[in-house]
């Protein structure tokens, strides 16, 4: 007999995003082999990346650090699907970072390699919509929850509405810093994680506002789940620049398509980090 669309025989079979998953047992496939293999392949030597390193969905720094040759290839970034970029920045020392891995699975995948390879903190900033009007755009979130309206988090965390910034101590500590910033607006709030942007619909967007969500981006939910599953240092910001285009105009980042706001927010966050993590180890 033909079982209809849905039906598997076993009760919940038909959602495997959420069952057949051991959040406590350890993964067969590791960014450490894959990484090895990929260095051998490609004859790479053993460097590890920078402490702090960024990932730039949009890649406007990537293409401003290219622009302007302050950017130099990481020799020992043995990632198959990316480029590492490292550049001074400020009195922080060598940052490392990677553009255009957008959305969760990639903002993950990298994320994984990136701390198998010496990272210690993470700062995703991406471009994202605005849900709550908290003003003109262009502004950042300092994402401190994000809705799981994605997949990959599922596999790093049980089933829940909201994932997480792992370290509270140190979200604060950041959004101290950040209010020291001349001309940068940041708020401190919840976004909407979505692997769907084209199928932001109005009954989305207003169940995502009356969760709390400030803004929609691709990347956050996922990686504050790994990153509390795998015990990580990632903070993720939104940079909210556009209302999803409903108007002639939208998408303006600022000065230099943001960057210089951008480099600024990752500075006070890296130097944020840096106080904490010395802190801890007195």
């Amino acid at each position: 007999m033909d079982r209809k669309a849905g039906e598997t025989g076993r009760e919940g079979a038909a959602w495997p995003i959420v069952n057949g998953k051991d959040h406590a047992s350890p993964s067969v496939f590791r960014p450490e082999a894959l990484l090895r293999e990929a260095r051998r392949q490609k004859e790479l030597p053993l460097i590890a990346v920078p402490p702090v390193c960024v990932l730039d969905p949009d890649g406007d720094v990537v293409r401003h650090l290219r622009r302007t040759g302050t950017g130099r290839i990481h020799e020992g970034w043995a990632c198959y699907h990316t480029e590492l970029l490292a550049f001074d920045l400020d009195d922080i020392g060598e940052i490392g970072i990677i553009g255009c891995a957008v959305g969760a699975p990639f903002a993950v995948l990298v994320a994984e390699q990136l701390f198998a390879s010496g990272c210690r903190l993470l700062v995703s900033v991406t471009s994202a919509g605005q849900v709550t009007d908290n003003g003109a755009t262009p502004y950042f979130v300092l994402i401190d929850r994000a809705l799981r309206d994605e997949g990959t988090s599922y596999h790093y965390l049980p089933p829940a509405t909201f994932a997480e910034a792992p370290d509270a101590g140190l979200l604060a500590g950041i959004e101290r810093a950040l209010s020291g910033l001349s001309g940068v607006t940041v708020h401190r709030g919840a976004t909407w994680t979505t692997d769907a942007p084209y199928r932001e619909t109005e009954i989305a967007i207003a169940s995502a506002r009356e969760l709390g969500a400030f803004a929609v981006e691709m990347e956050a939910a996922a990686l504050y789940a790994f990153a509390t599953a795998m015990k990580r240092s990632v903070v993720c910001f939104a940079h909210v620049t556009n209302a999803m285009a409903r108007s002639e105009g939208d998408f303006e980042k600022g000065e230099a398509d943001g960057t210089t706001a951008t480099l600024a927010v990752i500075a006070a966050t890296a130097r944020a980090w840096s106080t904490a993590a010395i802190a801890a180890e007195k």
